[in-house]
């Protein structure tokens, strides 16, 4: 018994996404389970047979070497025209149908049609994704309209949560994207985004909208004593921002 077959048969039976050290874990459990099961019988008295030296070397068995395993199994798939592959997405490595079988596929499910996203909520979304987590100001900003429609479609798409709130004034939600996020685009982080580490240093504008904070002790007192009003000065009226159409 080799570690890919093995591999092959954990992903087979789990629902869920197996990360390669989740893997590795559950292969080193089963080696020391017979250890311990062997160690027992000697015990109590009887003469149980060595364990076999596949199974005996797979107690060493890292990541990488997972890693490393399912590359063969891809390689066999692939060389034998296999209509899957494995493939590993944010939460782990997963049995995936190959895309030139999805026309088929799609039948089993006649009532779920695929709907592609607007180019105003691919460009909120594009934002989102690469400066998460991120307030719906940094995001208008950005956009230069109005984005209480594309968010809520995304939110509804479920490709886009609500993550928390930020540490400033008023406290306002901050948006990530979602597990089906990376499900749906086949990428395992935000890091294999085209240019990830690129986009995301760049300086975005700063909301407008975004009250200000309280001068402190301190500031009122240097204000005063530049005879100037510690009052933060209002913001200058700007027209109304248009609204994309979800």
């Amino acid at each position: 018994m080799e570690l890919p077959s093995i591999i092959e048969a954990l992903l087979t039976a789990s629902d869920e996404a197996l990360p390669a050290e989740e893997i590795a874990r559950l292969v080193r459990a089963r080696v020391a389970e017979a250890e311990d099961v062997r160690a027992r019988e000697i015990e109590e008295g009887n003469q149980p047979p060595e364990l076999p030296e596949w199974l005996v070397k797979l107690a060493a068995v890292s990541a990488d070497d997972v890693v490393a395993a399912i590359g063969e199994l891809n390689r066999q798939y692939l060389e034998h025209g296999r209509a899957f592959t494995l493939s590993e997405r944010a939460k782990g490595w997963r049995i995936f149908t190959r895309g030139e079988y999805g026309e088929f596929v799609r039948h089993l499910y006649p009532g779920r049609r695929p709907e592609r996203l607007s180019a105003p909520a691919m460009e909120t979304l594009a934002i989102i994704a690469y400066r998460q987590p991120i307030t719906k100001a940094a995001i208008e900003a950005v956009r230069g309209v109005s984005c209480d429609g594309m968010l809520q479609k995304l939110l509804d798409r479920e490709l886009v949560r609500i993550g928390g709130r930020a540490e400033l004034p008023g406290r306002p939600l901050l948006y990530e994207t979602t597990e089906l996020f990376f499900e749906h685009f086949g990428i395992r982080s935000i890091d294999d985004l085209p240019n990830s580490g690129e986009l995301r240093k760049i300086k975005l504008p700063e909301p407008e909208d975004e009250p200000k904070p309280a001068p402190s002790a301190e500031e009122q007192l240097a204000l005063k004593a530049a005879g100037k009003d510690a009052a933060p000065e209002a913001p200058a009226e700007t027209p109304e921002a248009s609204q994309d159409t979800p």
